[in-house]
């Protein structure tokens, strides 16, 4: 065996854990948390907006503020389009 091979096989096992499964955890838990991280995401930047209006913060948080803001929806709105294509996929399926 190359150690290139036994290289990558050890890679492959370290990496391993870290694609499985988190213990402990439930999927509508994982959503619910998500949903609050979101939620809160635009929470912050809309008070960023509101403080840099009164001049108590400055442009260049806003301007990170939006762009995590930004980030969050565009995520949201790939995974509802995920949702839905797989929604449309099993309506699709054969009985």
């Amino acid at each position: 065996m190359e150690v290139s091979t036994v290289l990558a096989a050890q890679k492959y096992a370290a990496s391993k854990p870290a694609t499985g499964p988190i213990e402990g955890g439930s999927e509508p838990n994982a959503f619910a948390g998500f949903a609050k991280e979101f939620a809160a995401t635009l929470r912050e930047s809309e008070n960023f907006a509101m403080a840099s209006m009164t001049s108590k913060a400055d442009s260049h948080t806003l301007v990170q503020a939006l762009a995590q803001t930004e980030l969050a929806v565009e995520t949201a709105v790939t995974v509802r389009d995920k949702v839905v294509e797989a929604y449309k996929d099993i309506l699709n399926m054969p009985v």
